[in-house]
């Protein structure tokens, strides 16, 4: 077996965010999701809140994990975590009618751009927007 180069890599990562849209995408209740068999189909069903709420936790959850880790703690726990939080996230994409293309082409869109740069000009941007 020969090792995976970046851009396989990257296929493949894509591939697995492709797959996993697409099975959240199939438990939507229009397409026949069903929230008493489906996890994902029971946060699409109770809306917004009950996502974005799993969202915050995970989020949270990140934070501890990352500084556990810090500390001595499980690489694995972290990752689950960061898993989970971009599990939530991918629900979220879905029902605003997002996918983690659209994501991507935003981070592509950003590469090669100062993050410092970025966020001044988002200040430059919203204080233009109040002014106007």
């Amino acid at each position: 077996m020969t090792p995976m180069n970046d851009k396989n890599l990257l296929a493949s990562d894509e591939g697995a965010l492709a797959r996993l849209a697409a099975t959240i995408e199939s438990r939507k209740r229009e397409r026949g999701g069903d929230p008493e068999t489906s996890y994902v189909a029971r946060l699409l069903h109770k809306g917004p809140d009950a996502f974005l709420k799993k969202i915050g936790e995970e989020a949270t959850e990140v934070v501890m994990a990352a500084k556990d880790l810090d500390h001595g703690g499980e690489r694995s726990k972290f990752i689950g975590e960061v898993a989970d939080l971009w599990f939530h996230s991918m629900v979220a994409l879905a029902h605003y009618g997002a996918s983690p293309h659209d994501v991507i082409a935003e981070l592509e869109r950003r590469a090669g751009t100062s993050g410092i740069e970025e966020k001044a000009l988002r200040k430059a941007q919203s204080r233009a927007s109040e002014e106007g």
